[in-house]
C-alpha cells in the first residue's frame, strides 16, 4: 500500500467511472487512492487496488467489505454524502491536493451536489474534479487559467460578488451572476483567460 503521508490524493466517487485519458490518467498517476465506497467494487473488479474505502458501507461488496476491511473507513454521518466523507479524510491526514473523478454522470441531483460542493470544499483544499467532458475548477480569488482558442468555458458563481473576465468571447465586467446560466457558454480567445472575483466561483473547461 501506498503511504499516506503523501499532500495529493485522487477521489473516485460513485458516479459514471472515467472513460476520457485525462481522468483515467490521474488514476494512473497517483499516489493515493481513496474510494468512495460506492466507486470500490467498480475500481477492484477493473483491477484497481485504493489505498482508502470511505462511506457509510452501504455500498460496497460483503467480498469487498472483507478482503479490503483494514483499509475501510466506515463514517455513519448521514448529513453528509460520501464524497465529503473521503475529501474530510483527506483532509484529516494532511493531504491539501485533491482530484475528484466519477463525481458526474448518473443521477442529475448527484452530479449537481457534486459540483456544488467544490465551492466548499475550497475554503479547506485545492481540488478539481475531472469528468468524461471536461475539469471543474473552484476559485475564490483572482485566477489565471490557461486555456486554448474557442475552449469552451462556462462560470458558475456561488456568492453575490462581482466577477470580470478577460480573454473571454462574451466578457463580464463587475458582474454579479445571481443564476447558473448566466455564465454558462462562453469560449476562450487564446492561450490564457482570467477570472477576477472575491467570491467562490467554479469554471468548467471543456476538453479539446
Amino acid at each position: 500500500m501506498k503511504t499516506n503521508s503523501s499532500t495529493s490524493a485522487v477521489i473516485i466517487a460513485n458516479g459514471r467511472f472515467p472513460r476520457h485519458p485525462l481522468p483515467l490518467s490521474y488514476i494512473d498517476n497517483a499516489t493515493f487512492i481513496v474510494c468512495c465506497d460506492g466507486a470500490a467494487n467498480e475500481f477492484i473488479d477493473l483491477g484497481g487496488t485504493p489505498d482508502a474505502i470511505v462511506g457509510d458501507g452501504d455500498s460496497i461488496s460483503e467480498e469487498n467489505r472483507k478482503r479490503f476491511t483494514n483499509i475501510l473507513h466506515i463514517v455513519h454521518d448521514q448529513e453528509i454524502n460520501d464524497l465529503t466523507k473521503s475529501v474530510n479524510y483527506c483532509i484529516e491526514r494532511g493531504i491539501t491536493d485533491i482530484v475528484i473523478v466519477g463525481g458526474t454522470g448518473k443521477r442529475e441531483d448527484h452530479t449537481l451536489g457534486n459540483i456544488s460542493l467544490l465551492a466548499e470544499y475550497i475554503r479547506k483544499v485545492n481540488v478539481i474534479m475531472a469528468t468524461n467532458w471536461g475539469l471543474f475548477t473552484p476559485i475564490q480569488a483572482n485566477r489565471v487559467f490557461q486555456s486554448f482558442k474557442g475552449e469552451a468555458v462556462s462560470l458558475f458563481s456561488f456568492d453575490p460578488e462581482p466577477i470580470t473576465t478577460y480573454g473571454l468571447e462574451y466578457p463580464l465586467e463587475n458582474r454579479v451572476l445571481t443564476n447558473w446560466w448566466q455564465g454558462s457558454l462562453n469560449s476562450s480567445l487564446g492561450d490564457t483567460f482570467t477570472v477576477k472575483t472575491k467570491g467562490r466561483v467554479i469554471v468548467f473547461q471543456a476538453y479539446r
